[in-house]
């Protein structure tokens, strides 16, 4: 009896014309389309759990039928199309303006015009009269689980009056008729005469007087799951949208989320430089405008906005996972108001391009590395990547949609930006880079479904690259994309990782790029066995610690102008540092969590110190600094206590804050057990306890006195790290600069193993774990069997080693 009422409301609906959005869930599709479908499942079910969706109602397939028929219209349109040849521009052009016309001047049937009338003045009766409403499009057949239909059909924003929705509902019907939709359906394979068209009237979000953009609950390069990216600009949503900004990104991990904590990863600032807004009198719906130079200066969103909307998005992906009944990660966009400062989802669907990846096969990008001597001289452009490919070919320049025709298949894609009107010659591209646009844009959406590395918000784009220049558009190299000049060998590597045996010995990877860790988690590996500072302070801080801290007193002008503009956001200078490393560490810690990752404290030189922003008046001249003042030494000294400080918080971030716990902490160069002690001390006084939080602390085996003294070492720390580098030459008694002796240095040394064999056998008797983060096991595989058959714990190695090493150790460990 209860399936036959279910049945009898079902049918009902279907022969409305107008449903309100209380009334439609996900199961609605086919009645109202994906975008108001999931508009009603939103406010249905996830507004009692906290998610704000704004009202409204929409216009049903039936009632785009209804018009369709009532006006005659069918035959008319399949005439139009049967002369239709999709690959040629003007062929397609010319058949959408004649079906965009028939539709516009064929008047909606009276019923349908009530029901919209009906609906719009209930709304007014709820927020005033002749309320402002966004009125978009919503076909039958968008926003599926792989076809995101990204911008289509058209949006109208600030419609108010009802002589206004029923224009913008018009218009909305004859632009499933879009050249850009025609080309789409045909590239996707639906019938252009089984696709209907639902409208969606919805309550406006009055982010003109605050900012909006797009969230993705994946990170869209990579497919790591455990991420949330999201944009944000000021002004309506539009711009961000279709790429005419360069948005803020935020980054925030959602497992540590979910357990409390405020796991913000990264912050960037973009450029932000128009906003949309209502043109108020003026004969326009909307308008953009400049944004101030202050205003641009600062994030759009502060850090509660970007957890709370974080927090959405699991929600969100959680519900229609559990739909579905498969892990759906979601497209969202979400507005702010400025009016009550609120923030609203404004539309969510799924994701389209991670989700429905093979993940059975890892295929990696890299240029050839005979290509590195000459890539930095041959760097042309640098942007926002798009994907993890290489592509290459000859530049096409294109800054009006109305030149399309003048592109050639294979060529790449050079413009200010994109919108749907461009895709027709976007999918023949063999890579597209645009001037502004974020990761979420338009092009960004489009380029990924499509299989096709972009590059978007390089800034110069048109005005550097020349049209007829060969370039390369590599997106393999982290978050940065590069365009390099002329056509560098590059190659694919894939590997099918369920073939791939699981070893005894944890098979680790040394990391220092943040940018790159969502990509490199995905290839097998039991954690990081050595996370550098480095890479992170000379590339994303490059100001020395103590310059941060004595910016006031700087004497280097030039240093202090260029750290002045780096850390323009910060009246604290030193903050500045604790951030970026905060954020980096994190990065690469939440990649590859709950696996350990094992962050060594910094290990410059002092000659390397020197060398960052007002970095000279703090480090001394030393005849051989790879001997002198490094690691462990520099921590409890007066002279740079201070900036050891500055690590230790960001440290404590990642940990207490962030919840980050699989971190673990290395001691670098130090050389003593007393000195171990001091080092820990420091720490105790910048929070970091040893024990407390289940913080655990390493240090790196590289020095003859770690090897002997490895059972007072043991008392002291919790495990220990061979760095073979180090070890070596200290062992042998050279210098790893020097080119004079570089033939006598050799890991593979009978000296050298003796030790290390020492170093495993007595750390193993003291119940404390030991592995290797040096480059030797991967380069000899001779090297590798020694240190398997020691018994060594773990050997961590660069990415691209990790494995062919893998499938080495599995040979050894099966032969004993």
């Amino acid at each position: 009896m209860l399936n036959k009422v279910i049945d009898t409301h079902q049918q009902s609906k279907e022969k409305c014309l107008v449903l309100s959005f209380h009334e439609v869930g996900i199961a609605d599709i086919s009645l109202v389309g994906g975008k108001n479908a999931s508009l009603g499942e939103m406010i249905r079910l996830l507004t009692p759990k906290g998610v704000k969706v704004p009202t409204g109602f929409a216009t049903t397939a039936e009632a785009y039928r209804y018009f369709i028929k009532a006006g005659g219209l069918e035959t008319q349109l399949r005439d139009i199309f049967a002369s239709l040849d999709v690959e040629n521009i003007d062929s397609l052009r010319k058949c959408g303006r004649k079906a965009r016309n028939l539709i516009l001047q064929t008047p909606f049937p009276e019923e349908l015009q009530k029901s919209i009338a009906t609906a719009y003045k209930n709304l007014c009766s709820e927020y005033g009269p002749d309320i402002d409403v966004a009125v978009r499009s919503s076909a039958t057949a968008e926003d599926l689980p792989d076809a995101s239909f990204a911008g289509q059909q058209e949006t109208y924003l600030n419609v108010h009056g009802l002589s206004a929705v029923l224009q913008a509902c018009h218009k909305c019907f004859a632009s499933i008729f879009t050249d850009r939709a025609i080309s789409y359906r045909q590239l996707k394979g639906f019938d252009h005469f089984n696709v209907a068209l639902s409208v969606g009237v919805q309550k406006m979000v009055r982010s003109d007087l605050a900012a909006s953009g797009v969230m993705f609950s994946i990170d869209t390069e990579s497919g790591f799951k455990d991420a949330v990216l999201i944009t944000a600009a000021y002004g309506l949503g539009e711009n961000v949208v279709q790429g005419a900004v360069n948005p803020d990104e935020y980054l925030v991990f959602k497992p540590t989320l979910k357990q409390g904590y405020r796991p913000i990863l990264d912050k960037r600032l973009g450029t932000k430089e128009i906003k949309m807004v209502y043109d108020l009198g003026g004969s326009k719906l909307t308008k953009n405008i400049p944004v101030p130079p202050s205003q641009r200066q600062k994030f759009a969103l502060d850090n509660d906005e970007i957890l709370q909307l974080t927090h959405w998005a699991c929600i969100i992906e959680e519900h229609y996972s559990q739909v579905r009944g498969t892990y759906t990660p979601m497209d969202i966009e979400w507005a702010k108001d400025g009016i009550t400062n609120e923030l609203f989802i404004v539309q969510a669907r799924p994701e389209t391009v991670q989700s429905q990846k093979l993940n059975n096969i890892l295929r990696t990008y890299r240029l050839k590395n005979d290509t590195n001597i000459s890539r930095e001289k041959s760097l042309l452009v640098t942007g926002r990547s798009v994907g993890e490919m290489i592509g290459q070919g000859k530049a096409k320049i294109i800054l009006d949609v109305h030149n399309l025709n003048l592109f050639e298949p294979g060529e790449v894609l050079v413009t200010n930006r994109t919108d749907p009107d461009w895709e027709p010659i976007m999918k023949k591209a063999g890579a597209i880079v645009t001037n502004s646009g974020g990761r979420t844009c338009h092009a960004a959406i489009i380029a990924r479904e499509m299989g096709i590395p972009a590059i978007v918000g390089c800034g110069n784009a048109t005005t550097v690259l020349k049209t007829g220049q060969d370039i390369t558009v590599s997106c393999a190299e982290g978050e940065t994309g590069k365009v390099y000049q002329g056509l560098l060998p590059y190659e694919v590597e894939e590997v099918k990782l369920e073939k791939l045996p699981r070893t005894q010995t944890k098979i680790m990877m040394n990391v220092g790029n943040p940018e790159e860790a969502f990509g490199l988690s995905a290839i097998p590996n039991d954690g990081v066995g050595l996370a550098r500072m480095e890479f992170i302070i000379a590339n994303h801080i490059k100001a020395h610690p103590l310059a941060l801290i004595n910016f006031d007193i700087l004497e280097d002008k030039l240093a202090k102008s260029k750290i002045a503009e780096l850390t323009k956001q910060y009246q604290d200078k030193p903050q500045f540092f604790v951030d970026r490393l905060a954020q980096g560490i994190g990065t690469i810690a939440a990649a590859f969590y709950p696996k350990p990752v094992i962050v060594r404290l910094s290990d410059f030189k002092s000659n390397e110190y020197a060398n960052l922003l007002g970095g000279r008046e703090f480090e001394p001249k030393e005849e051989n600094p790879m001997l002198g003042w490094r690691g462990a030494s520099r921590y409890y000294d007066e002279r740079y206590r201070q900036g050891f400080a500055l690590e230790c918080q960001a440290m404590k971030r990642v940990r207490d804050e962030m919840g980050l716990t699989n971190v673990i902490l290395m001691v670098p160069f130090c050389r003593t057990p007393e000195e171990g002690n001091r080092v820990l001390a420091e720490m105790a006084k910048n929070g970091l306890v040893k024990g407390e939080n289940n913080l655990q602390v390493y240090v790196m085996c590289e020095l003859p006195s770690n090897v002997q003294l490895a059972d007072e070492f043991s008392q002291i720390f919790d495990g220990f790290s061979i760095g073979s580098n180090d070890l070596t030459q200290l062992t042998l008694g050279l210098d790893r600069d020097s080119g004079l002796i570089a033939h006598l240095f050799d890991e593979r040394n009978e000296a050298v193993k003796r030790t290390i064999a020492k170093a495993i056998t007595t750390v193993k008797l003291h119940g404390r774990k030991i592995g290797i983060c040096g480059q030797a096991p991967s380069d000899y595989p001779e090297f590798a069997r020694f240190l398997v058959q020691q018994g060594i714990d773990s050997i961590s190695l660069n990415p691209d080693s990790v494995l062919k090493t893998l499938l080495k150790v599995a040979a050894v460990e099966q032969e004993s």
